[in-house]
């Protein structure tokens, strides 16, 4: 019974893993966490010693293809900042986004609890300055948040890191933490 019992498992949960994977891949989209209203804090930390504390409130609107994400921003010194993503969906776990500082587009590729994309902007968009790379990775955490980190790079070189937590409002826990 005992070797029944090992090969139903041995045989049965690579199949249960590989279903929870699936499962998490669908549970994660963008649309499904960024819809409606959302709030974050963050912070910017640069190898020349700039620090940079932050809040976001966000909204998002799916209209079934494309999510419109205003991100109201405020820094800790008063300074206030609005952006907008636009995603558009091109597969199941794929998209294409545009924001009105990056140059180009991003793709965006969801895997499992993960989202991961890449892209350039200016850090100073009315001149055209400082030009440098974001590599993103969103993590949809077991209590329901997102935990966003990026290593910003200059000519290739990592010079920042940015580490950003979203909740939906309303969430039950409260309180949106800091790392």
């Amino acid at each position: 019974m005992f070797k029944t019992a090992s090969l139903f498992f041995a045989l049965i949960l690579p199949i249960m893993l590989s279903a929870s994977g699936v499962a998490a891949a669908d549970k994660f989209t963008l649309e499904g966490f960024f819809a409606g209203k959302s709030k974050a804090v963050g912070s910017f930390s640069a190898i020349n010693g700039v620090k940079r504390q932050f809040t976001v409130d966000l909204i998002g609107k799916w209209n079934g293809r494309t999510l419109t994400l205003r991100e109201d921003f405020v820094f800790k010194d008063g300074t206030r900042d609005t952006k907008t993503w636009r995603f558009v969906k091109t597969g199941p776990a794929t998209y294409s986004g545009t924001r009105e500082d990056v140059i180009g587009e991003t793709k965006v590729t969801l895997q499992g609890n993960v989202a991961r994309f890449s892209y350039l902007v200016y850090l100073d968009s009315a001149k055209q300055a400082n030009k440098v790379r974001f590599y993103d990775k969103m993590v949809l955490r077991s209590d329901g948040t997102v935990l966003n980190t990026a290593l910003v790079t200059k000519f290739g070189l990592p010079v920042a890191r940015t580490v950003v937590s979203f909740e939906k409002a309303g969430a039950a826990k409260g309180k949106v933490r800091s790392r």
